[in-house]
């Protein structure tokens, strides 16, 4: 069990992190991650719990365009067209995701944590999720937009911390 005093992430998002690993432990199944907005927030979260590395495959921070191009495949038309704070987008990361690595379960989160960046269709505070899952039914699409509102810049990478580690759970086998 991780010592709350040997960490300097929130408890919240630490016991959250212990909980998606556990589960996904319990299951066999190994995750990874793609952020942008949160820069690796899930990521460290999920380290943060020891013995992490039976189940946390990888993470990629691909804060730019540039850097979801390159490491996670996602074409210029997809960007140009939705722009990086959309469910294509956070589809396709997710999807690229799984793609690059051996996971079971790949969750991708982008958004605008501000405090500048925002527009009025697309303000701070608004962060989109996806997940994707290695031989799922390909028409299963789980994506979400959320807008958490202007938290602070600090707030809205939690919260959207939070989402991504919720949806990193693994799903009841179906009846």
């Amino acid at each position: 069990m991780t010592d709350k005093r040997d960490t300097t992430l929130p408890p919240e998002l630490v016991d959250m992190a212990r909980q998606v690993i556990e589960a996904n432990r319990a299951r066999g199944k190994r995750i990874a991650v793609a952020e942008s907005c949160t820069a690796g927030l899930v990521a460290a979260a999920l380290t943060e719990i020891p013995g992490s590395s039976d189940v946390f495959e990888a993470g990629f921070v691909t804060y730019s365009n540039e850097a979801k191009m390159d490491l996670l495949g996602i074409s210029l038309d997809v960007l140009e067209t939705f722009g990086a704070v959309s469910i294509a987008v956070a589809w396709s990361m997710a999807q690229g995701t799984l793609a690059r690595t051996r996971a079971d379960t790949a969750v991708a989160v982008t958004g605008i944590a501000g405090p500048e960046g925002g527009t009025p269709g697309k303000p701070v505070g608004t962060v989109v999720f996806a997940r994707a899952r290695r031989g799922a039914d390909p028409e299963e699409i789980v994506a979400d937009r959320k807008d958490f509102g202007d938290l602070g810049r600090g707030g809205v990478r939690l919260q959207a911390a939070l989402c991504a580690l919720e949806l990193l759970m693994p799903v009841a086998p179906s009846p």
